[in-house]
């Protein structure tokens, strides 16, 4: 009988015909499309082992083409190692699992490989091929997999050089917009081509930083959260969240102005900057190909505008939605808080708290280790869950008659204080105060902290005091004013008198004078102009200076 040999043209697979045709893959789904998850499905399935084995060998190398003959002679050195279940590497159960994970989207099917016999070519003669996401959701399992669980070492080097990037390239771009219009396109190449390098360098570290921050305060929310922490290891918690921490947020903070400022010059020749490298306002950027289908391509990062409106995000806040760096510092606040907590805890009740947790992994180490009959004792002695010895049911109603005489009612306990000294406070010596120098420091390290704002508003407006409708105040200047104005308002009888108020620290007085129906006063700041009607301002910042 001759030998059926299936023909190949155009990298497209004809079948036998007795055999039935493959049907082309389908296109990727859009983004977004909650389908893609089923390339998470086989990290829960049974036979996971298997799957991430065949997984890592299409992922260990480029370009990976491989069948189910080779996968299979690779998958017996990882079953004669222990690392998949016995029978795993047999050629019809990997056949089986290649087909599950080109079902799922993992894999692609390409083109069959030639077969001796119609056994071997009805039996999946198909050549595989890794999917571009499956590739990424690979590389992130084996990530998390080798991830260690402590917490993640910041880079905070980053923060400079993320400032330094955005420095040089603002000084590019308006070194290539210059090129653009002279007379040499090659220097505008050479300048196009150092532009890009910079704003990919840019984002990568942007992203390293972000990610580790993110990792870091994830860890640290789950230490603040156990209330287990002996002194042991609330004093190397407190070493972390005091300095490290700390340190952390005053570079950010030190960096996060200068960073501000060149996010804002870049923002507005944001549709410059995109149009040199490439980019549009769309994610991705289509492209024809051969067969007149449109193919998507990821754009690299700082491309496109959603990734310049992240970078911005993270560092400038917008009404509504504060900035990242104001979630930094609200949640080291938190964690400090927690911090404190748990060290007036354990100084005041001289230990730990009674948490369970050490507890309950014993008790769990035990049931681990117990037989089915040693588990049912442990566990009515752990829980006190024995069978029920008090049969009677108790009264309705406990309330002795109202004819019952007192020598015959219940007896009702009394507390020894009270019934042999007549004392009802209880006896012992006064709990000690408990001496809290964390908490302390914190609240006059925050004092300082409000008296240097109180003494730069107090400042920023002596320095305004001669032109308040061209200054450009700050937040907490313009608060002090609006203070200062609620005090003066409230202190005039009537829209025709005059009002004034100081400030008690500093000195400054504001006065409040009636002037004619369409005066209007203009205080320029920030948060925008505030328009007062019908009076004048007038500030006097002699005491202050002094």
């Amino acid at each position: 009988m001759g030998q059926a040999m299936p023909t190949e043209a155009d990298d497209i697979p004809h079948a036998h015909p007795s055999v039935p045709r493959e049907e082309p893959p389908s296109p990727p789904p859009p983004a977004g499309d909650l389908s893609r998850l089923r390339l998470y499905a086989y990290l829960s399935a049974p036979e996971r082992r298997t799957y991430l084995a065949i997984m890592r060998l299409f992922t260990s190398t480029l370009l990976a083409d491989l069948g189910a003959g080779e996968v299979a002679a690779a998958l017996v050195e990882a079953e004669r190692r222990g690392e998949i279940d016995p029978g795993e590497a047999a050629p019809d159960t990997v056949v089986d699992r290649l087909e599950q994970l080109a079902r799922w989207g993992n894999l692609l099917p390409g083109r069959r490989e030639p077969a001796a016999t119609i056994a071997e070519f009805t039996r999946s003669r198909v050549r595989y091929q890794v999917a571009k996401l499956a590739m990424r959701v690979q590389r992130e399992v084996d990530e998390m997999l080798d991830v260690a669980e402590g917490a993640r070492e910041v880079s905070r080097e980053l923060l400079p050089a993320i400032e330094e990037g955005l420095a040089a390239i603002r000084r590019t771009l308006g070194e290539v917009l210059t090129a653009e219009r002279g007379p040499a396109p090659t220097v505008s190449r050479t300048l196009r081509e150092r532009l890009a390098q910079q704003v990919t360098t840019l984002f990568l570290q942007h992203d390293e930083f972000a990610a580790a921050v993110r990792d870091f305060y994830a860890y640290l929310g789950s230490v603040i959260a156990r209330y287990d922490l002996d002194p042991a290891e609330t004093s190397g918690f407190k070493h972390m969240l005091l300095e490290y921490v700390e340190l952390i947020v005053k570079d950010v903070l030190r960096h996060s102005a200068p960073i501000t400022a060149h996010l804002t010059a870049l923002n507005r020749q944001r549709a410059s900057l995109l149009d040199l490298l490439g980019g549009g306002p769309g994610d991705l950027t289509p492209r024809a190909t051969r067969a007149g289908q449109t193919e998507l391509l990821e754009r690299a990062p700082g491309r496109r505008e959603a990734d310049w409106d992240g970078l911005t995000d993270w560092f400038v806040g917008r009404p509504g939605r504060p900035s990242e760096v104001d979630g930094l510092r609200e949640a080291t606040s938190r964690a400090i808080t927690a911090l404190l907590t748990n060290v007036k805890r354990i100084t005041g009740a001289g230990g730990v708290d009674p948490g369970r947790r050490r507890d309950l992994l014993t008790l769990a180490r035990w049931f681990d280790a117990s037989s089915p009959e040693q588990a049912h004792d442990l566990y009515a002695a752990a829980f006190g869950l024995f069978s029920s010895r008090h049969l009677g049911l108790a009264g309705e109603d406990d309330t002795p008659a109202p004819d019952l005489s007192w020598r015959e009612g219940p007896r009702v306990p009394v507390e020894v204080n009270l019934r042999t000294r007549a004392e009802r406070p209880p006896a012992g010596r006064v709990p000690r105060v408990s001496d809290d120098p964390l908490g302390r420091a914190a609240l006059l390290a925050e004092a300082a902290r409000r008296e240097q704002r109180h003494a730069a508003a107090v400042g920023e407006l002596a320095a305004a005091a001669h032109d308040l409708a061209g200054a450009r105040l700050s937040g907490p200047a313009l608060e002090l004013l609006c203070e200062l104005l609620a005090l003066a308002g409230d202190g005039r009888d009537g829209p025709a008198e005059q009002g004034a108020a100081g400030d008690p620290v500093s000195g400054l007085t504001l006065t409040l004078l009636p002037r004619p129906q369409g005066h209007v006063t203009r205080v320029g700041s920030v948060l925008g102009t505030l328009e007062l009607h019908g009076v004048d301002v007038r500030l006097d910042v002699t005491a202050a200076i002094r």
